[in-house]
């Protein structure tokens, strides 16, 4: 299962591979009927459709135009632009609504300074209690992301941002650490990405080290959230630490929040659009393969 998953996760930043598929016919329709459970779209319009959706059902939301891995900053500049623009049109308050985002969008690898600036260039356009997500990449970026959201925060814009941090990485006790003191939200998830080193294998571990997290998170009194398909972790993390939101991706047992939010937990579903769906969606293959 674990070849398997690294095997598609490979795929998943394959443009060849991608381009292949578009090309034959009757492929990309295909590979988007298939997609399009877990996407909101591939425009703008169509992914505010799908947000009001949620909203309407009771749901917080977080909205993404994905993509990574750019080293062009006139691309991050573009992105920048584009979630300017996103954050206007989002459902007014008192809808829960925030935006997420991937680093290496804004091209970190090649200008982390300059992809601070654009991060607060965003955060600083959203209203007072919504936040900007900051996503989890491999590891070989985790450095880099922590030194961003830190420094973005040490702004005064540390109500305005979130981390993610995965329980699979056997650093994530300090990042822990050293955003609860920054005063940031964290988003605690299992881990999608298949590391070499540094990292707990898939299984016992990770859900051992999961929990341990989720106790040292609310020990602390940090603002922070469950973003897990796993039932019993949600549920035992529930019973020991009380009404901690709960976040989920779009498509994935919706009838799972919509039950939470019957029992009064707050929910939020993570909502991504944009044309990088192809790889988006090889993700959610290879995430189910073992995890």
């Amino acid at each position: 299962m674990r070849a398997d998953r690294a095997i598609l996760f490979k795929l998943a930043t394959n443009e060849r591979l991608e381009q292949l598929v578009k090309g034959i016919p009757g492929g990309e329709e295909n590979a988007w009927r298939a997609a399009s459970r877990y996407v909101a779209g591939r425009t703008r319009d169509e992914a505010l459709q799908v947000a009001a959706a949620q909203v309407a059902k009771g749901h917080g939301i977080s909205v993404d135009l994905f993509g990574e891995m750019s080293t062009d900053p006139a691309d991050a500049a573009h992105v920048v632009d584009e979630y300017l623009e996103l954050a206007k049109l989002l459902p007014e308050p008192p809808a829960d609504v925030w935006l997420s985002l991937d680093l290496s969008h804004l091209a970190l690898d090649v200008d982390p300074a300059t992809a601070a600036d654009h991060v607060a260039t965003i955060a600083e356009a959203l209203p007072p209690g919504r936040l900007l997500q900051i996503g989890a990449e491999d590891t070989a970026r985790t450095d880099k992301i922590l030194h961003c959201v830190l420094d973005v925060a040490s702004r005064g814009l540390a109500d305005r941002i979130g981390a993610t941090v995965q329980a699979n990485l056997q650093r994530s006790p300090d990042d822990i650490d050293a955003l609860t003191a920054a005063g940031v939200q964290i988003r605690l998830v299992k881990g999608a990405y298949v590391e070499p080193t540094g990292a707990y294998p898939y299984g016992e571990q990770t859900d051992i080290a999961y929990l341990r997290l989720a106790h040292q998170l609310a020990a602390s009194k940090a603002r922070w959230s469950l973003a897990t398909h796993d039932g019993r972790l949600r549920e035992a993390v529930l019973l020991s630490a009380g009404p901690v939101p709960v976040e989920q991706l779009l498509g994935i047992r919706p009838e799972v929040l919509d039950d939470l939010h019957t029992r009064d937990l707050p929910t939020r579903v993570y909502i991504p659009y944009g044309p990088s769906w192809f790889r988006y969606w090889l993700r959610r293959l290879a995430e189910s393969r073992g995890a």
